[in-house]
């Protein structure tokens, strides 16, 4: 297992987590995030892995739909930093443009098909 560090851009939404050495990256194709365009984390990440430090008032939720998952964001500088799945209550995917160390750009990408999944 490994430990990874990561925050919003203006770092008023940090986190930590751990999980497997992250190679590869996750992208979807449902409706928010095709439009987010975020890089995810490629495995679900158990809530016990996930350490979420946010200042007051600073971490905003969106959901939709179901409102089955739940998207998160910083309210200060708008990017989206984690969010807990549909399928698996209590698991989440980071988004790995916020981790530390990691370029989402250099990372091959697994495609889940998230908009034909209902």
């Amino acid at each position: 297992m490994t430990n990874y560090q990561g925050s919003c851009h203006c770092g008023a939404v940090r986190f930590s987590l751990e999980c497997e050495p992250i190679e590869k990256g996750l992208r979807c194709n449902c409706s928010i995030c095709s439009r987010k365009g975020a890089m995810m984390s490629p495995e679900m990440i158990p809530e016990a892995n996930l350490n979420i430090d946010a200042d007051e008032g600073a971490l905003g939720l969106y959901q939709f739909g179901a409102k089955t998952a739940r998207h998160f964001f910083c309210k200060n500088c708008g990017i989206y930093t984690f969010h807990e799945t549909a399928r698996k209550a209590g698991h989440y995917r980071v988004n790995l443009g916020c981790v530390d160390g990691i370029d989402p750009l250099a990372l091959e990408a697994d495609l889940f098909d998230g908009l034909h999944l209902l």
